[in-house]
């Protein structure tokens, strides 16, 4: 073994990484599988807090405050993933190229980045929760109970960031098993620790936001342990340090589209629900409006709804650094191959995904305690319509990995703006116009299809332009 690898780096050169030699399928599924897998992993964690909040109390204000708090939760997320997505595709990039030196610069001012955008983020938790609540709903129970789960959230969102930036330094060196146990530690750990600050504690929805955090701190601190053991590829130094206004500039050309695109999902989330809150009639026999109950049924979907994107996006991770690596290696064989049986997967697993949701969504929806008629009448429909639009948005999440690894993050914004903005919106507020909150949902499958369409001629575009003009 040694022997081999002292052949390997013969007259000072590395290895090539497995991104640019192995078979494309048996790469694309290492690559993707453990980090599908973390993915289902991190779908438990975002559900988790609802399953348990739920049951709380019967007047489901806390499901309310949990749902209203998601977009902005949600935007952590969106200003995370998004940097890490532009470190990523650099990252793999420069490794492509062999150019070593630019790959650990690139991950120091990663991880600088990470600490930037935490320091903004600490600041809004201490200034600005309660007015998006208020914003939101005028409900004063709802109110308090957000702003007591987002506080926490919201400032002690550094792990979330940490946690993040590591795995992304995994995944752009093709070690996506490890991204896949950081995740998997901070799931874990919330999901073991929700029921005892919720209930055994009696902190109730502060203790579902505190064990979040605690999950996000302790993946983080992993994902620098395993990076500092195994993540051979990197050497990650903060000596001598200064920020680099030109690689930040690249990377922040990749991630701040994807930023904007998954902020945008945060914005239309905020709208929809604005949407729904105009339902203001009172459903006989509770306490609670026809606005109210769709704005549950709303989150609840977006719960459930994780479980189908997430694993999605664990093979998007996983067709980012490979497409990526071979554009550097100039390689385009393996590039429209590792495409085209990323589509397969994609719209073959979304497609299972809709037809749960069509067979059982009773089942579903009582796992957030919502079995009564009045929210079923709701909720059902809501979940039935919405995931007409699944096999749609597996296609397009695929074909917006391959503008994120050749730079072209560009296209992607543009479609999710289009979709959620110029088409979901507007035609959710014309349906409620008709008067029937379940009319509403069908904005979503409208949405969708012109998304694929989009997509489409924006990957028209690349391909001729880029993906061509690679020599076979």
């Amino acid at each position: 073994m040694f022997k081999k690898k002292r052949l390997a780096v013969a007259n000072g050169a590395p290895a090539e990484n497995k991104m640019g030699t192995m078979p494309i399928n048996k790469l694309l599924l290492s690559m993707s599988l453990p980090m599908v897998a973390s993915m289902l992993v991190q779908a438990l964690y975002n559900i988790v807090d609802s399953l348990f909040v739920a049951r709380i109390s019967e007047t489901q204000n806390e499901l309310t405050a949990i749902s209203l708090a998601f977009a902005a939760q949600n935007f952590i997320i969106a200003v995370a993933t998004g940097t890490g997505v532009g470190i990523n595709a650099l990252l793999s990039k420069s490794l492509g190229e062999k150019d070593h030196e630019k790959a650990n610069k690139i991950a120091a001012n990663g991880v600088f980045l990470a600490l930037c955008s935490y320091i903004v983020f600490l600041v809004l938790g201490l200034t600005c929760i309660r007015g998006y609540m208020g914003w939101m709903t005028s409900n004063e129970a709802v109110i308090g109970l957000g702003e007591d789960y987002l506080s926490i959230c919201y400032i002690w969102s550094f792990g979330v960031f940490g946690q993040v930036v590591m795995e992304r330094l995994m995944i752009s060196t093709g070690k996506t098993s490890l991204a896949m146990a950081t995740q998997g530690i901070g799931a874990i750990i919330n999901i073991i620790l929700d029921p005892i600050f919720i209930f055994t504690l009696g902190l109730g929805i502060k203790g579902a936001a505190i064990a979040t955090v605690i999950g996000q701190i302790v993946a983080f601190l992993a994902g620098i342990l395993l990076n500092a053991k195994y993540n051979t590829d990197i050497k990650l130094s903060f000596k001598k340090f200064h920020p680099d206004g030109k690689i930040i500039g690249k990377i922040y050309a990749i991630g701040i589209p994807s930023i904007v695109m998954a902020s945008i999902g945060s914005v239309m989330n905020v709208m929809f629900n604005r949407v729904l809150d105009g339902f203001s009639t009172l459903v006989k026999g509770t306490e609670l409006t026809i606005g109210q109950i769709a704005q549950n049924a709303f989150g609840v979907y977006f719960k459930l709804q994780s479980f189908i994107f997430m694993p999605v996006f664990g093979l998007n991770n996983g067709i980012v650094p490979i497409v990526a690596y071979n554009y550097g290696a100039q390689k385009r064989k393996r590039m429209t191959k590792t495409v085209k049986l990323g589509i397969m997967y994609a719209v073959g697993y979304m497609a299972l995904g809709l037809l749960a949701f069509q067979l059982f969504p009773e089942t579903l929806l009582g796992l957030f305690n919502m079995h009564d008629s009045a929210s079923l009448s709701i909720a059902v429909p809501c979940l039935r319509t919405i995931s007409l639009s699944f096999v749609f948005a597996g296609f397009c999440i695929i074909i917006g990995s391959v503008f994120q690894a050749l730079g072209k993050s560009i296209y992607s914004m543009f479609v999710s703006i289009a979709r959620q903005l110029v088409v979901l919106v507007p035609a959710a507020i014309l349906l409620a116009q008709l008067g029937d909150v379940t009319a509403v949902w069908w904005a979503f499958p409208i949405a969708e299809i012109m998304s694929v369409i989009v997509s489409a001629v924006f990957f028209v575009i690349v391909y001729r332009s880029t993906i061509s003009k690679i020599p076979e």
